[in-house]
């Protein structure tokens, strides 16, 4: 799957992802003579591709890039969430591909990733791209969530809005209509809102969401077997709960797209 960000340092390369959670600073995070990390769990950054949210630190970390380069120590190619002047500069000296603005959340240690600094754009080749829907149903201001069983092939365990896969070519509504009906018995036409689709990791897979909102007239659920329960919960109240990733968020982008509530 590729993930479009900016071109920073060009160049191509390919290789197995090391991932830092934090931002970090070349100069004292990184020995420059054997790309020995001294920061976090340690590990060695030659030849991988380092992905981490920022660059931090003194300007000397631009040189401290060199340095890795001048030793054949230096990482095949860096990937930031954010790029900065001093790991920026140290990439285009040292002649390491680097690309920013990827959601670094997407990658995992032991990805094998191609980073294009050409075209500035980061591909993984051991996940799977699915496209889903996730619909928010607003009845009387609450939204519908529905408990996932623990042992569902997708996010066991936990609370969702309404979503599901699509099938074939169908519209991203027509697919969200249906998910709606044959998991809650609700039926529903055009949604009010829609955002964006939003990008979730989930072990191999990354899918691709496309969020909707439909507002209804009735509580009346009549559940399938693809969920243990459902509940009617004020918008703010998602956040309490254990939910698939970015749905707190997706609720609030779409009440704000709404004209009229």
């Amino acid at each position: 799957m590729k993930l479009s960000g900016r071109s920073i340092s060009i160049g191509k390369a390919r290789g197995k992802v090391f991932r830092m959670n934090e931002d970090f600073s070349f100069l004292g995070g990184v020995d420059g003579s054997t790309g020995e990390l001294k920061v976090e769990n340690g590990g060695n950054v030659s030849g991988r591709i380092f992905v981490f949210p920022r660059g931090k630190g003194s300007t000397v970390g631009s040189f401290t890039m060199y340095d890795l380069k001048v030793h054949g120590k230096q990482p095949a190619a860096v990937i930031n969430a954010a790029a900065e002047t001093i790991v920026a500069t140290g990439a285009v000296i040292s002649s390491i591909p680097m690309v920013d603005r990827i959601d670094v959340d997407l990658l995992k240690d032991g990805d094998d990733v191609t980073v294009d600094g050409d075209n500035g754009y980061a591909e993984i080749h051991n996940v799977k791209a699915i496209r889903s829907v996730s619909s928010a149903v607003l009845v009387n201001g609450k939204v519908l969530m529905l408990k996932r069983p623990d042992g569902a092939r997708s996010f066991p365990g936990v609370w969702s809005l309404v979503a599901g896969k699509t099938e074939g070519d169908e519209s991203i509504a027509d697919a969200a209509a249906r998910e709606i009906f044959e998991e809650t018995g609700l039926r529903v036409k055009t949604p009010s809102a829609s955002l964006d689709p939003i990008l979730v990791r989930e072990n191999d897979v990354i899918w691709t969401v496309h969020p909707l909102l439909f507002i209804h007239d009735s509580e009346d659920v009549t559940l399938n077997r693809e969920n243990l329960e459902y509940r009617w919960v004020l918008p703010h109240e998602i956040e309490t709960m254990e939910t698939v990733a970015s749905t707190a968020s997706a609720v609030k982008g779409l009440l704000s797209a709404v004209k009229d509530p």
